[in-house]
């Protein structure tokens, strides 16, 4: 393992090897055992492991420790809908309330996601693409939707970050930006509404054909050591 000394870099690390069935549904993380292969104190895996319980990717069960509990594909699907309707709604009603300055900080960090984008960067176009949500949801005026949404993003936030990296997914998921923040400016409510839903719907299939591949290929790796 890679020598981490940050929670958030450990977190990300843990959502990537669960995500991608290095560790398994029932697997024990032990942060004296994560912490020596990290090479780093305890402090930083323990507030990972703290965060991954935050998302429900990890189970803390009093007495006997932290535990991976990975979503199913049915789970997330179901998860990912509700999510689309938050999204088209936020983006609605951040076209009828969004200022010219908010609008401009939307189109800022949409050339912060081009920038990621054109040098092959996922986790960075990750945070950028979290900022150009986030100011949306905030142009939408709306607390409790907002709150709602950072929520459930929050819980969904290793499976849309590894989706990312599915070929060409930034390239498209981009364009999906660029759709949500001209029909916004334009004040087309309702295809901005379309356009964010869509942008969340399709992150269920990227990931669905992402977790088959893995599966492809951890079968041909198990046939071959056979």
């Amino acid at each position: 393992m890679p020598n981490l000394s940050d929670a958030q870099s450990i977190r990300e690390f843990l959502e990537d090897a669960i995500v991608n069935g290095q560790y398994s549904p029932g697997d024990k993380l032990d942060p004296a055992e994560l912490a020596q292969q990290f090479e780093c104190s305890r402090t930083p895996v323990r507030e990972a492991l703290q965060s991954l319980a935050h998302s429900g990717l990890v189970e803390v069960r009093p007495k006997r420790g932290t535990f991976v509990t990975l979503l199913s594909l049915s789970d997330l699907v179901e998860r990912f809908q509700v999510m689309a309707g938050l999204e088209g709604m936020a983006a609605k009603l951040a076209t009828r309330a969004i200022t010219t300055e908010m609008l401009a900080e939307v189109e800022k960090a949409l050339t912060e996601c081009e920038e990621f984008e054109a040098v092959g960067d996922p986790d960075g176009y990750y945070h950028a693409n979290a900022r150009f949500h986030g100011l949306i949801y905030e142009a939408s005026s709306n607390t409790f939707l907002t709150s709602t949404l950072i929520q459930l993003r929050r819980s969904l936030q290793p499976y849309r970050r590894i989706q990312l990296k599915a070929p060409n997914r930034m390239r498209r998921s981009l364009l999906e930006h660029r759709n949500i923040f001209d029909a916004i400016s334009s004040g087309a409510e309702d295809d901005a509404r379309v356009h964010a839903e869509n942008h969340v719907l399709v992150q269920v299939e990227e990931f669905g054909n992402l977790r088959r591949a893995w599966m492809t290929v951890t079968r041909q790796t198990t046939s071959q050591l056979l």
